[in-house]
């Protein structure tokens, strides 16, 4: 995706502009789940349209709920431009059976779509994903667990595979462990039935699923030293939907890892105003997915997500591009 420098800048002046007054649109809603036929709670900026609109849909963090204020910035950003925003609970944080990349959270998340759908005319094909750290793995999850509703994913510091991240959690002594556990009904390898509930909930499981939706997964390149989650979860994620000859080797992922730093055979020049002070360090493409690694930790650069949602949106009209017919 091409971003202007010109809409890079002034992203970076709304942002610091509203800071002060994120969110005073939005409103606090309860909405019907297919998954039980539940009341559930939500934050929704429903917009006054008589055309159809884009809708955004954003995911609070692994301990975070609906109630989160990590993605405002793009509340914001969809207020003053007019499209549709919800922020859903899909059953909190992610500390029991019941959410954690479940059943219950995967139809809570569609039924929160639907929900837009029926309130404001929104545009089918014009429907973005984002989310952080535990939010970005439920993007990747919903990437792959329901493709054919994202015209766009963007995943910041996301979890692709929950029985890798238990082990990392352990050995570094992070509390999330304990969390997995509880959420997937023991440890990995205590017994088969738990082994399976590890790779139901993984994004890595369904991820093949997602090769035809724009997909741009985003980490600090210092996660998992200084933040809770190794850059390799990105990484990975981006192998399952790239072209074989695009994905990185292990060997090239371990270094990424131990070191935080780009492999000198992988250097290279890049130029996206949209990440302010936290440059890309390394950034790949294949097909509709990227991956790009940048100067920072475990973190949204809010910025860079908007701009990447804009530019997946203004794509769509490209000449030569069918998908608005």
């Amino acid at each position: 995706m091409k971003i202007a420098p010109s809409f890079a800048s002034s992203l970076l002046t709304f942002v610091i502009a509203c800071q002060c007054s994120w969110g005073q649109q939005a409103e606090e809603i309860r909405y019907l789940s297919s998954a039980d036929q539940s009341q559930q709670p939500a934050v929704f900026y429903a917009p006054p349209a008589d055309a159809t609109v884009p809708l955004v849909v954003a995911l609070h963090s692994w301990s975070g709920d609906y109630k989160q204020n990590t993605h405002q910035a793009i509340e914001a950003w969809c207020v003053q431009n007019g499209w549709a925003y919800i922020h859903p609970n899909f059953r909190g944080p992610n500390v029991r059976p019941e959410a954690t990349g479940s059943e219950l959270v995967v139809k809570d998340i569609v039924s929160a779509v639907e929900h837009a759908k029926q309130t404001v005319p929104i545009d089918p094909s014009a429907i973005y994903l984002v989310g952080t750290s535990g939010g970005g793995y439920g993007a990747l999850l919903m990437a792959g667990r329901h493709p054919e509703i994202w015209a766009g994913v963007t995943a910041w510091v996301p979890i692709s595979d929950l029985t890798a991240w238990y082990h990392e959690c352990r050995q570094a002594k992070r509390h999330y462990f304990n969390n997995i556990a509880a959420s997937c009904g023991g440890a990995p390898g205590e017994s088969p039935e738990i082994d399976q509930e590890y790779r139901k909930r993984s994004p890595l499981t369904y991820l093949a699923n997602a090769k035809e939706v724009p997909l741009a997964m985003n980490a600090g390149i210092r996660d998992g030293h200084e933040g809770s989650v190794p850059v390799s979860h990105s990484l990975l994620a981006f192998n399952e939907v790239a072209r074989e000859e695009d994905r990185l080797s292990a060997d090239e992922i371990r270094y990424f890892v131990k070191q935080a730093k780009v492999p000198a055979h992988l250097q290279a020049d890049i130029s996206d105003p949209s990440y302010g002070e936290k440059p890309p360090l390394f950034r790949r493409t294949s097909g509709n997915a990227t991956v790009t690694l940048f100067d920072g930790g475990h973190e949204l650069i809010d910025t860079a997500a908007i701009a990447w949602i804009h530019a997946a949106h203004q794509a769509r009209y490209a000449p030569g591009n069918d998908s608005t017919n």
